[in-house]
């Protein structure tokens, strides 16, 4: 087993994050521009502003995607939810090929997506998060069990 980081730790998609966040300005840039160049009223200026406002906002939601791991147990940020779990509640990390992001797999039986961790553009970064966050979840739940025993 490799070195387990400080806590806490975030793992999110960086590349992809960039990206959205990036082309949600241009889209928002260029949407309002066009609203400025061509000849029209106020309402439809603005409606082509907030049009490209909210364009960037969906993009921004799906930017904030990550998994925070601190002391006390991890925190999944998917696009439209936000689930916080004690480590003990995790009992496994998988991360298969072709998968398009993590699994939790829960101690209720369940799985929870784990968007933040996601081999999209950066597949080697996703599989050394994936073995980091499997690792601390381990050294978690056998200090946990060891502390409930003592």
């Amino acid at each position: 087993m490799s070195d387990v980081p400080t806590l806490p730790v975030t793992f999110r998609p960086g590349h992809t994050r960039a990206i959205l966040l990036t082309a949600g300005a241009v889209i928002f840039v260029v949407i309002s521009g066009i609203a400025l160049l061509l000849e029209l009223g106020p309402g439809e200026r603005l409606t082509f502003v907030l049009t490209g406002a909210l364009s960037f906002w969906a993009l921004a939601q799906i930017a904030r995607v990550r998994v925070v791991a601190d002391e006390s147990g991890v925190t999944v940020v998917n696009i439209a939810s936000r689930r916080r779990l004690d480590w003990a509640e995790i009992v496994q990390v998988n991360l298969r090929p072709g998968d398009p992001w993590v699994f939790l797999n829960l101690s209720d039986g369940t799985s929870l997506p784990a968007l933040g961790i996601q081999p999209g553009l950066a597949r080697q970064r996703a599989v050394a998060d994936a073995r980091t966050l499997r690792e601390l979840v381990e050294t978690r739940s056998t200090a946990r069990r060891a502390q409930d025993q003592g």
